[in-house]
């Protein structure tokens, strides 16, 4: 019973966070924010890279159903996403779910044929099914997850194929996203049973170290760590402080050459890989010790070593003779945090790494976090009590935090001090960021992408603890852009409301000279009313510009492209005075 009841009760929180959210955006769907909201939490876990939430359903032979797409691992890889959703921990039978796989399927395959002749081209989901037309003789592999808050007794179906190309299914069910949320862990362990794959690893280990920790070195077979990319993906890099670039630098052109001309030299001409596990299982065979069970295993250097030997694997490379050399590093979970990022740091040598590469863990960011604890913001429309902006470093803290209160009375002092509606992650302020700073296309390349970019051009690697003015505006921002897109949405154009608030924002702050009075937002918590007064005018000029790209172009991509925001900066508009007085400083 109490299992039952744990899952009723997650299944509750999931649906306040889903319509906490959509009171934010009373335009959105109901069945679209629970997907936004679940898949957040399956791009923090690494299952997805990225997702566009669209929804589309056609009925008809055969029935065409899909929640939500993206195309990642360099193009080769489509990932749809479909929903069931309202469920409350209830019962998803096999029947149902297999009608949503095979209805997903449907769609991959209707794309292929080319269904956007068919739809209506200013809609989301004829970019959606156009993009997939288009990319699709580059696809060797289609995902298809479900997700739902309703319970099923299947992880993963069978791999299959869908429109002729290789398929796998995975369902994310309120149990699966229940045991991601309440580990302690952002993503879920890897669990890597090499006996069952009839894998004999033997290694040399060495003493436990003073820290705790200890390592293992290994030869592993080329083939094994195309399989483990093929079956985890990005999952296994989530640690690694670089993506795979494709073949296009020096050292992974010399991994393919190598690959195909002489894969009998691979170990001696790669430098191998650095990964860590939280456990390991090892046994003695003819007196050898052998590797047979990993426990979250984690390549934190030879992200491209791993990626490059999937990807000739994928083109039918024999990879019997290739080997590569692996230390792995066994860290007790308590520290992972703390030592992995610095394994990485240190580890990573085959090609130059620009500092901004390390992210998340530095300096700034724990920093961010401990002011947003600190910061009361101003209470606002005759209100006495203050509440406090919550900046989320680690994906599920605010949900970690919330679930250790105990009572009614101590759960809802939190919720009054930090609601919902403040709570903002990394990828939150690097939207804000980047469209403050009049990058609407860098914006629209998505979280984790614009999230990269900001580390980038404002170093943040190496800047200390932020100010409290900093914080404050950053909040500010944060306001501008959400009370923007609110107001887009509540126009009902539409799809793309992101891409067109990033790119609104950025021009009336291009026609303020760069900057608009910060402190005064802050002041309000809102939206100065000369600002909310022009959103409807100045959306209007902006949509005529993003939604009709040159030469009929994809509009999402022509949305990203640098290009549009130089189109965009042609618009005739010029703020009135009273907006115009706000202007300053950028």
């Amino acid at each position: 019973m109490t299992g039952n009841t744990d899952l009723t009760d997650f299944a509750e929180d999931l649906r306040v966070e889903v319509n906490q959210r959509l009171a934010l955006e009373p335009e959105s769907m109901n069945g679209d924010m629970f997907v936004r909201v679940v898949g957040e939490r399956l791009m923090a876990d690494g299952a997805l890279e990225d997702l566009h939430v669209c929804y589309l359903r056609q009925t008809g032979r055969p029935s065409l159903e899909v929640a939500g797409y993206h195309i990642g691992q360099d193009g080769t890889v489509l990932d749809l996403v479909t929903r069931a959703t309202d469920r409350g921990a209830t019962t998803v039978t096999r029947s149902q779910v297999d009608q949503l796989f095979r209805r997903a399927a449907a769609f991959a395959e209707a794309c292929r044929d080319g269904l956007h002749r068919r739809m209506e081209e200013s809609s989301p989901a004829y970019d959606m099914a156009q993009r997939i037309h288009a990319e699709w003789q580059q696809l060797r592999k289609v995902r298809i997850l479900l997700v739902t808050d309703g319970r099923t007794t299947l992880d993963r179906l069978d791999a299959g194929t869908v429109a002729g190309l290789p398929a796998t299914y995975d369902v994310w069910d309120i149990t699966r996203l229940h045991r991601l949320a309440t580990s302690g862990r952002v993503q879920e362990e890897i669990v890597i049973d090499l006996e069952a794959m009839g894998e004999v690893v033997p290694v040399l280990e060495s003493p436990k170290q003073s820290d705790g920790y200890r390592c293992l070195l290994a030869v592993l077979p080329g083939q094994l760590l195309a399989d483990l990319y093929e079956q985890h993906s990005g999952r296994l890099l989530q640690r690694n402080v670089r993506a795979y670039l494709q073949a296009r630098g020096r050292v992974n052109k010399e991994i393919h050459t190598t690959l195909r001309t002489a894969p009998g030299r691979f170990l001696a001409y790669n430098n191998g890989i650095s990964a860590t596990a939280t456990d390991v299982a090892v046994r003695t065979v003819d007196g050898a010790t052998v590797l047979t069970r990993l426990h979250d295993l984690q390549i934190v250097n030879g992200g491209q070593t791993t990626a490059s030997l999937h990807h000739a694997a994928t083109l039918k490379a024999d990879l019997s003779d290739v080997h590569v050399m692996a230390k792995i590093t066994v860290v007790p979970a308590d520290m992972l945090d703390e030592l992995v990022p610095r394994i990485s740091r240190y580890a990573n040598s085959q090609n130059a790494i620009r500092p901004a590469d390390f992210e998340a863990n530095g300096a700034f960011h724990v920093g961010l976090e401990r002011v947003s604890r600190a910061v009361w913001a101003p209470a606002v429309g005759g209100a006495t009590r203050q509440t406090r902006w919550y900046y989320e470093r680690v994906r599920g803290q605010y949900q970690v935090e919330r679930s250790r209160l105990r009572g009614r009375g101590q759960l809802g002092r939190f919720e009054q001090e930090h609601p919902p509606a403040q709570r903002f992650g990394k990828t939150d302020a690097a939207k804000y960021e980047m469209a403050y700073l009049r990058q609407p296309h860098t914006v629209s390349l998505g979280a984790e992408k614009c999230f990269h970019e900001w580390t980038l051009q404002c170093h943040l690697d190496e800047r200390d603890e932020p100010s409290v003015q900093y914080f404050q505006h950053l909040i500010a921002k944060g306001i501008l852009f959400q009370r923007i897109r609110s107001r887009v949405l509540g126009m009902k154009l539409g799809g793309y409301p992101g891409q067109t608030a990033a790119y609104v924002m950025a021009l009336i702050l291009e026609r303020l000279g760069g900057g608009i009075d910060l402190d005064l937002v802050w002041r309000l918590q809102s939206l100065p009313s000369s600002v909310a007064t022009v959103i409807p005018s100045v959306t209007e000029l902006v949509r005529q510009v993003i939604i009709d790209p040159p030469d009929s172009a994809n509009i999402t991509e022509w949305c990203k492209k640098e290009a549009c925001w130089h189109s965009v900066q042609q618009v005739a508009w010029q703020p009135p005075p009273d907006l115009a007085g706000l202007a300053m400083a950028p």
